[in-house]
């Protein structure tokens, strides 16, 4: 027989210790790509399809499985020990414990195989009966649609409060609800509305990404914000309040006596709410710019220079 041995694990992408769910995802991943109802009329996807149908049938069956390794280990030691011409399958099958079975998948080789829909390859180890003669229905099997991602952006202040939007993807229209405290990168889900499933499969999500525009007057560092306060140069010598903006509207901030350009202080609670819990807010921290007047009077420009005089 001239059959070659056929890598599963390479024709899913996947390593050898992979678990059943790295290879359910990773055969998923593929079939969409390469479903009859996504290319249809292309029989190289046609192919790419069986081919994986056949990888995820011995894989993601563990007797089949654990069959098929113990052969893929005679194998390779056959290679290593410098095989050549063809493969001495009888041998390494019933080195592998694999000849002459007679169980349910039809191990018996001396029968008529009947035929899977696999490659020669699969008929040879597991025989055409059984769950490999059910696998062919398995290119109508239902596959769930592709998640789709739409981005919306958003202001600021339109994450502080929560804001709505309405918008079209792929001919359909939604008002969406975007929460409080959302930041660029929050996704909002939208349960079933990605593609369509394939052969019955359920719709995929659409995710909403929500994009942050950057405010020109505010930082935004978590759930809280910094930002800039001018002081003008009497208040910060002598102490007083000024006016600070911040996103829910003015705020009066005291400010001491001596204060220094550069100081920080913090307003709490002003900055963004949290996003799973917007009862609770960040902080508001403020930085002190001294701003030094200027076009000073005669009579101005005497007090200051009486002023520095005296702290000579």
């Amino acid at each position: 027989m001239t059959t070659g041995y056929k890598d599963y694990y390479d024709v899913l992408g996947v390593s050898r210790n992979a678990s059943e769910k790295d290879i359910k995802k990773a055969f998923r991943k593929l079939a969409r790509q390469y479903h009859p109802d996504v290319n249809p009329g292309d029989k190289q996807a046609e192919d790419r399809f069986k081919e994986l149908n056949e990888a995820y049938e011995v894989l993601s069956d563990s007797e089949k499985r654990a069959r098929y390794d113990q052969l893929g280990g005679q194998y390779q030691q056959w290679q290593h020990m410098g095989g050549q011409g063809s493969v001495p399958w009888d041998d390494l099958l019933r080195q592998a414990g694999m000849r002459g079975q007679t169980t349910d998948t039809a191990y018996d080789f001396s029968g008529d195989l009947g035929g899977s829909g696999f490659s020669d390859f699969f008929d040879m180890l597991f025989g055409g009966g059984g769950r490999a003669r059910q696998s062919r229905s398995s290119q109508r099997a239902p596959i769930r649609g592709q998640d789709t991602e739409h981005v919306v952006t958003i202001s600021l202040a339109e994450a502080l409060t929560g804001t709505e939007r309405r918008l079209t993807v792929d001919g359909k229209r939604y008002t969406v609800k975007i929460p409080a405290g959302a930041r660029t990168g929050t996704r909002v889900r939208l349960g079933g509305k990605g593609q369509t499933g394939y052969a019955g499969g359920q719709p995929g999500d659409l995710y909403l990404v929500v994009d942050v525009l950057d405010d020109p007057h505010f930082e935004r560092k978590e759930d809280d914000l910094y930002g800039d306060c001018t002081i003008d140069v009497y208040t910060a010598v002598l102490g007083g309040e000024v006016s600070v903006p911040t996103l829910d509207g003015a705020v009066k901030l005291k400010i001491p006596a001596g204060t220094q350009s550069g100081q920080k202080f913090r307003l709490a609670g002003k900055g963004m709410p949290r996003l799973r819990s917007p009862q609770q807010r960040g902080d508001l921290y403020v930085t002190a710019l001294i701003q030094v007047p200027t076009n000073l009077s005669q009579e101005e420009r005497q007090l200051f220079e009486r002023l520095a005089a005296m702290r000579r």
